[in-house]
């Protein structure tokens, strides 16, 4: 009779938990949240290890940027009612909302964004964003990665054919020195009705994850159990661990280490460090801050959320990524994201005049006027931008819908041009007039501006060399 052998998935849990006996001891599995049929359900498909091809190794390339904040806006914002203004257009397509001049002459902006208008001068606009997938998870992929999903399907799902997101792949192949993590995303995991893809390592393992956490920095017990180890435990819970000490010492001598477990060995150790790192503890340490530059960020979740993404770069986080909304809205004047079709009797344009534009026109320029006073400004990339723009033509219910064909993205630091806007609209604001760029061309620039080679392989799933990046980065925009 042949012994009963251990399933992969227990084997890749068991032999990355071998190497962190004094994680376990500590109450380890807790410190980032994980359980033990999480794991497994992790390892369930063990990624590729990450590989970069020697004929496509790193060229030399000088980074601009040392850090990218990415404030994704999950929804679509309108194009045409903020930075795409179009006046003469017909009334029927220009909107109800008049443009204000900026500081910089010819670049108006919404009437609703006074304090925007007046940082203008630190930003790229790009006008002329296109693609062609209509659905906010496919899209939402799209924006994330830099890669066409395979399909524009509200039902995609998150699966590890999929690419990883911006920051796993920095992660991979320009990681931060230090305790400090690479790559940060909070403080929510968006979705459509399914997970939207794009959000994690998918097959560069799970060592390059972000570090997530969902707590609320706006919060007045704003913590990170994460980082904190636990300060007491019951006799219960002792002995359970220690009997799992005892599974683990027995299974560990017969066990190989996958590819797999080494990645979750990696990620363990990775956080070890942090549970090291006083750097890292201060910087989520909000209560730091001088209360009025907490007030002027705003006293809400995305407001502290973007004060807290400042820290991060001061502590040498290299990409972060803030998430608006957890989901993509359109009827609450309160919450959630900026897809303000008009229904069950909404509208638009109510909506974003209460709750979007006035946190827009909050935040971006304090963020901006932030960083530019302790000298950051030139060497973090902000990257304001959602996964499509609205119709021209606006709808019966006196709103507008998806519009991936012309759309406005927003950088400003990291090495872009100040006060310069690229590409354009056609009259009505529906597709690009010249220089379109797709989501593969920015990826590639904010690749490209962090000192990583856009054309540098890593091997997928099923051992398959894919390019970080399909597209060009768009070099008239760089300073």
């Amino acid at each position: 009779m042949s012994k009963h052998k251990p399933s992969s998935a227990c084997n890749s849990f068991l032999a990355a938990a071998h190497s962190r006996r004094s994680l376990l001891r500590v109450g380890g599995l807790g410190l980032l949240g994980l359980t033990i049929p999480k794991i497994l359900r992790a390892e369930e498909k063990p990624a590729a290890a990450p590989w970069t091809s020697p004929e496509k190794a790193l060229k030399a390339i000088a980074p601009r940027a040392k850090s990218v904040i990415f404030l994704y806006q999950f929804g679509g914002p309108s194009h045409i009612d903020m930075f795409d203004m179009k006046p003469d257009a017909p009334e029927g397509i220009r909107g109800p909302h008049k443009g204000i001049s900026s500081n910089v002459p010819g670049l108006p902006v919404s009437e609703h964004l006074p304090r925007v208008a007046k940082i203008m001068d630190k930003v790229t606009l790009i006008r002329s964003m296109t693609h062609t997938m209509k659905n906010h998870n496919s899209a939402s992929y799209y924006a994330l990665t830099g890669h066409a999903p395979p399909v524009d399907d509200i039902r995609l799902k998150d699966t590890l054919d999929l690419f990883p997101a911006y920051g796993s792949v920095v992660s991979r192949l320009a990681p931060s020195s230090g305790e400090v993590p690479t790559s940060v995303s909070y403080p929510y995991l968006i979705r459509d009705g399914a997970v939207t893809p794009g959000q994690h390592a998918s097959f560069l393992g799970k060592a390059n994850d972000p570090f997530f956490f969902s707590q609320d920095p706006n919060s007045p017990d704003f913590a990170l159990p994460e980082l904190s180890l636990p300060s007491d435990l019951s006799i219960g819970r002792l002995e359970e661990r220690r009997e799992l000490q005892k599974l683990i010492d027995r299974q560990s001598r017969i066990l190989d280490q996958s590819a797999a477990a080494r990645g979750l060995d990696d990620y363990y150790t990775k956080a070890l460090a942090m549970l090291n790192s006083t750097k890292l503890r201060d910087a989520f340490n909000l209560s730091a801050e001088k209360p009025a530059l907490r007030d002027a960020y705003g006293r809400h979740t995305y407001g502290q959320s973007l004060l807290l993404s400042r820290r991060l770069v001061e502590a040498g986080a290299k990409f972060i990524t803030v998430y608006f909304s957890d989901s993509i809205g359109g009827q609450s004047f309160t919450s959630g994201g900026w897809d303000t079709h008009g229904f069950n009797n909404t509208h638009m344009y109510p909506i974003v005049e209460k709750y979007h534009l006035p946190i827009t026109n909050q935040t971006l320029p304090t963020l901006l006027n932030d960083l530019e006073d302790r000298g950051l400004l030139d060497t973090t990339l902000v990257l304001w931008m959602g996964e499509f723009g609205r119709t021209p033509k606006i709808n019966s219910q006196a709103s507008r819908d998806h519009w991936p064909q012309c759309y406005t993205v927003l950088l400003a630091g990291g090495g872009v041009k100040r006060g310069f806007v690229y590409g354009a609209s056609d009259k009505n604001g529906a597709y690009p007039a010249k220089d379109p760029v797709r989501p593969d061309d920015l990826a590639a620039t904010v690749f490209y501006l962090l000192g990583i080679d856009p054309s540098t392989q890593v091997r997928g799933l099923g051992d398959r060399p894919v390019n970080i990046s399909d597209g060009k980065p768009v070099m008239d925009i760089l300073a």
